[in-house]
């Protein structure tokens, strides 16, 4: 049997509770929704100015948020540990936090860098780089869609991740460092990442929710909430539009506040679920992606999606419409730091002033 054959009883289950998840939370829990939840931002936000370690964080501190997701390991001048002891320390003068990460640790996925070594060597590289940061957190992924459609498809995958997490469990436990896998560019509905995390073992696994990527799994990001959820040990959060097109329907991930998430309910469902888990802004926006669901071929790769699910994402892109991607003008990278600078600066005011999150007074 495969083992990672989703449970018909505990997916209608999850299924039940996404329904009445909101329900869940009180008004005076949605009023509180943001109070004492940690607010930070993932470097990726801001890819195209190409800043190191150092400058995000003093970007960080001038921007009042209390923590900042280092999510690749280019970020870093070096990997030795006098480097990183003087980043943690500039950090603490600064008063962040910081979580760690990396890339893909699916050695068959595109998506797979070998530059730092095998998947193994990637992974205790950035376990050890966390514990060196004070992260309690090592996120890292499996890959994208493309491994959904791959031979073998995501179960093939998420086997290889299993087998690559369970070779360095003792180092993640000996550094007091839970390895965080996110649900990344479309690889895996939430359902079957808590498949893979509770293979692996959930003493020393946890998830990164990405609340934008579970829209490219065809899923509404409160469902998905739902499922991950009592996992998430960090987050990187974004809004989306979704809306319906002729073949099916596309999606735009946005700055908080101009998609179509119920942040309110969003964030007091997180709190509920995961009280220490922070929110990571990641955000990316201005381009659609297309997903012909209408088109019979679109759906052998997603043949165990529930109906269900699929319902609750049609739903969102009824209420959708469509955007407009960004279009540079003059100078293509400068026009792109100043867009994915305002795009990351209103999404953190947003957070701050319409949300209440973050603990550092803003």
């Amino acid at each position: 049997m495969n083992s990672f054959a989703p449970s018909r009883r505990e997916f209608i289950k999850s299924v039940a509770l996404a329904g009445a998840g909101l329900a869940l939370s009180s008004p005076a829990a949605l009023a509180q929704s943001g109070k004492g939840t940690k607010l930070g931002f993932d470097n990726f936000s801001i890819r195209a100015l190409g800043w190191k370690a150092p400058q995000l964080m003093e970007y960080a501190a001038a921007q009042k948020v209390d923590m900042v997701f280092f999510s690749d390991l280019d970020v870093y001048e070096n990997h030795s540990e006098s480097y990183l002891k003087d980043l943690k320390k500039k950090a603490a003068d600064l008063g962040l936090e910081v979580h760690v990460g990396t890339g893909g640790i699916c050695e068959s996925s595109r998506m797979f860098n070998k530059k730092w070594g095998s998947a193994e060597e990637l992974l205790g590289l950035t376990i050890r780089v966390a514990k060196a940061l004070g992260s309690p957190v090592a996120r890292c992924f499996l890959g994208s869609a493309d491994d959904r459609k791959a031979e073998g498809g995501i179960y093939t995958r998420m086997k290889e991740v299993v087998k690559v997490c369970k070779a360095v469990r003792s180092q993640a436990k000996d550094a007091g460092v839970k390895i965080a896998i996110e649900n990344h560019a479309g690889d895996m509905q939430g359902w079957e990442l808590v498949e893979l995390i509770e293979e692996a073992g959930a003493d020393y696994v946890g998830c990164t929710i990405d609340s934008g990527n579970a829209t490219w799994t065809l899923e509404d990001p409160m469902v998905n909430l739902e499922v991950l959820g009592k996992y998430a040990v960090t987050s990187g959060i974004r809004d989306s539009m979704i809306w319906e097109t002729p073949e099916g329907a596309s999606v735009q991930w946005t700055a908080m506040g101009d998609g179509l998430v119920d942040w309110k309910k969003y964030m007091a469902r997180l709190k509920e679920l995961a009280p220490e888990c922070p929110v990571q802004l990641e955000i990316i926006s201005g381009f659609a992606r297309p997903f012909p669901y209408l088109k019979s071929e679109f759906w052998p790769p997603y043949a165990k999606v529930k109906a269900a699910d699929f319902a609750k994402f049609v739903a969102l892109a009824k209420r959708g419409k469509a955007m407009d991607s960004f279009q540079p003008q003059g100078d293509r990278k400068v026009a792109e730091q100043e867009y994915q600078k305002q795009q990351l600066e209103r999404s953190i005011k947003y957070c701050q002033q319409t949300l209440g999150l973050g603990v550092r007074k803003a």
